[in-house]
């Protein structure tokens, strides 16, 4: 299969024209695994990168797939005469991405104070016109309540929020609440690696001892809906399906016929996760208290992303420092996006099937679903992904929730997307403005 790309007329930060060989490199770098790339196992499937004018770029693949333009998005354009003299392995860490990045868009590069903010400045020679703000700050805050404040003086423009502040903001003029899918799937991720959870009985006593329903309402204020497969797109997921509805005699049956006692005998298990906002942690102390019921004694732990990253996707890990994970898996717009997190040939160091998943039958599942080019086919292929994820149980899914933001009004011409799966975070930038 060959996909043909025409690329934009378009110049970098500093001048230099963006050409083929710009994306040819890109590409290199992105399926390199010395680099770090989280691409790289997605695009293994390249056989070729041809470049045969300075607007036009080739790509083979050496088997049909599906999901290969959506994981295309994902590659942002990097500058060869910029990059190529730094060693791949030594790319990830080098001061180049906080003193001095540029791209091809509207705004460009200026400053970054570490933990505080990045600040960029409209790009004048942006091939779409010069942008109407005179520059954008991201700024970085260390909790929720603290950009809250900021959103509320004038001191910021948009933030994120959870869903139990939503109500505030709801009847006050002065700002918008956007609202929408989050297209994240939220699951328990039992590492496989360890011996306790062998036993299909003790994970599937983990999915019926949690009261979704229960912390849905409570926690997110109904504003999230169950999941029990990866998927979120309606059409992926088949009818008759199990829906593990709450029920802890049940659970606790099924771990005493798997002999639970003596698999775990009461130990802590660890249950990682890089959530660390107040209503994530009001979930895994629900799911603790439910867990813990039945008999499961599980003690959450909350990390940064990079550190969470560092033990996850650790080649030879620690089965003592996640046991369980608690993660959020985003759908993409083709579903075949979540395949590396649960195909077992991609356990690291190979891909992010952090989970260590070795189920050969949902490998084939999902090698078969990303080589279908029919789109119907493809969605029932999916279905049958579905079906096998919800008997099988790699993960306890658990569920999806909506996604808030909160905008002045006083910003115009605003573009936000709650989830990528449904459109870019932010569009069109050259076009925001901020009223007096």
């Amino acid at each position: 299969m060959t996909y043909t790309f025409k690329l934009a007329d378009a110049k970098w930060h500093d001048g230099k024209p963006f050409t083929a060989k710009d994306a040819k490199f890109t590409v290199g770098l992105a399926m390199d695994a010395k680099t770090g790339s989280v691409l790289a196992a997605r695009l293994k499937g390249i056989s070729s990168v041809e470049t045969p004018d300075d607007h036009t770029v080739v790509i083979k693949l050496s088997a049909p797939s599906s999901s290969f333009l959506d994981t295309m998005t994902k590659v942002m354009m990097l500058p060869e005469h910029a990059l190529a003299p730094i060693p791949a392995d030594q790319l990830a860490k080098n001061t180049w991405w906080s003193t001095a990045p540029i791209g091809t868009g509207p705004f460009k590069f200026t400053k970054y104070v570490s933990d505080q903010y990045v600040e960029l400045a409209a790009n004048t020679d942006y091939r779409g016109g010069k942008p109407a703000l005179e520059r954008i700050i991201n700024r970085y805050f260390a909790n929720p309540a603290a950009a809250i404040a900021a959103l509320r003086s004038g001191e910021i423009q948009f933030t994120y929020v959870d869903s139990n502040d939503v109500p505030t903001f709801k009847d006050n003029k002065d700002f918008k609440v956007i609202e929408g899918n989050s297209f994240v799937v939220n699951y328990l991720g039992f590492n496989h690696d360890s011996p306790i959870w062998k036993d299909l009985r003790v994970r599937q006593a983990v999915m019926y001892a949690i009261n979704r329903d229960a912390i849905i309402q409570s926690l997110y204020g109904g504003a999230a809906k169950l999941a029990n497969c990866a998927y979120v797109a309606e059409q992926l997921i088949p009818p008759g399906i199990d829906t593990y509805a709450y029920d802890p005699e049940k659970a606790k049956k099924l771990l005493k016929d798997a002999g639970w006692d003596e698999i775990n005998g009461g130990k802590p298990i660890t249950l990682l996760t890089y959530y660390t906002t107040p209503l994530a942690t009001n979930v895994l102390a629900a799911v603790q208290a439910m867990l813990a019921e039945v008999g499961i004694n599980v003690v959450p732990r909350a990390v940064d992303a990079p550190t969470y990253n560092s033990i996850v996707l650790n080649a030879t890990p620690d089965i003592a420092q996640f046991q369980m994970v608690y993660a959020g898996l985003q759908n993409g717009p083709d579903a075949g996006s979540i395949n590396v997190g649960l195909n077992e040939k991609q356990i690291p160091p190979a891909g992010p099937n952090v989970a260590r998943v070795r189920m050969p039958d949902l490998t084939k599942a999902l090698d078969s679903a990303l080589a279908e080019p029919d789109s119907a086919k493809r969605d029932a292929a999916y279905q049958n992904v579905c079906k096998v994820m919800n008997t099988n149980l790699p993960w306890a899914t658990l569920w999806v929730a909506n996604r808030y933001g909160i905008v002045s009004t006083k910003a115009k011409d605003f573009v936000w997307t709650p989830a990528p799966g449904g459109g870019p975070y932010q569009a069109d930038p050259q076009k925001w403005s901020i009223a007096e």
